[in-house]
């Protein structure tokens, strides 16, 4: 097993863990608990970290990485046609108004 990425919430790197997943990528989520130690633990051994299983998957793992830290970064949204709302990319119905995007 090896680390590739150290997210900064849960909610991060189960994303990432996801589109590892979905490429047919083995991949795990570590520290999910570890949160509740922080102050007895340094806030950094607390991130949760997602692990790939095989290193031969490493090389497509990292372009994953890359691509989803680009991703997360550059996101403007999208504007809803019916009620002029900015929703993440990543949406696919509006959440003001529930129209497609």
């Amino acid at each position: 097993m090896k680390r590739i990425y150290s997210a900064a919430s849960l909610p991060e790197a189960y994303l990432l863990l996801h589109s590892l997943q979905a490429e047919n990528i083995a991949a795990t989520v570590f520290n999910e608990n570890a949160q509740g130690g922080v102050g007895e633990l340094p806030f950094t051994h607390a991130y949760p970290e997602v692990w790939i299983e095989h290193a031969e998957d490493e090389k497509k793992a990292r372009k994953l990485v890359q691509k989803f830290e680009s991703q997360t970064k550059a996101d403007v949204g999208k504007t809803c046609s019916e009620c002029g709302e900015i929703n993440p990319s990543t949406f696919e119905v509006c959440w003001r108004c529930a129209s497609l995007l």
